[in-house]
């Protein structure tokens, strides 16, 4: 990698620690490839990236970051899992851990909050965006629905009283 490179390297790394709500520090060190392309496969489906890179040029790319504080975590074979959503990339890392014993979550960050493993595990027990989004407009729809079936039900009785009232009739 040429120096051109591990600028523009270093200038998209900036980018993205600027950007991006959460990041997800993780050791990889011993999975195979196949491995890997399936971690990236299932961050990708969950709209988060994963990144590999030079941990002196991840450094480089933390300095005058909101997230400069995970410095210390770079320390060894390193990657980066990031995403907008701050559920997404901890909630792929941490089930990807469970299954794989390989991949072990350093900790990581969101916004200026620094996140340990503990820290990283417990953003990835809450919902998602678009599962709390699906709760609000379940609760809005929940009682124009309850409105609408309490306003036909008095009338429902009403038909309900009268039709027994002319089966009695007829009996008698």
């Amino acid at each position: 990698m040429d120096r051109a490179e591990k600028q523009q390297l270093v200038t998209a790394l900036s980018e993205v620690f600027k950007s991006t709500s959460v990041v997800v520090v993780a050791h990889y060190s011993g999975l195979t490839v196949a491995q890997m392309s399936d971690l990236r496969r299932q961050m990708k489906a969950s709209g988060a990236s994963v990144k590999v890179a030079k941990n002196r040029l991840v450094k480089i790319a933390l300095e005058g970051s909101d997230v400069a504080h995970a410095e210390a975590l770079f320390k060894g074979p390193t990657l980066i899992a990031y995403s907008d959503d701050p559920v997404a990339a901890p909630k792929v890392a941490v089930e990807f851990a469970k299954a794989n014993d390989k991949f072990v979550i350093l900790g990581g960050a969101m916004g200026t909050t620094a996140l340990n493993a503990d820290g990283v595990k417990a953003l990835a027990s809450m919902p998602s965006l678009d599962e709390l989004r699906a709760k609000i407009v379940g609760l809005v729809q929940a009682p124009a629905t309850k409105i609408a079936q309490l306003s036909t039900a008095p009338a429902a009785k009403l038909a309900r009283v009268f039709g027994a009232y002319a089966k009695t009739d007829e009996a008698a």
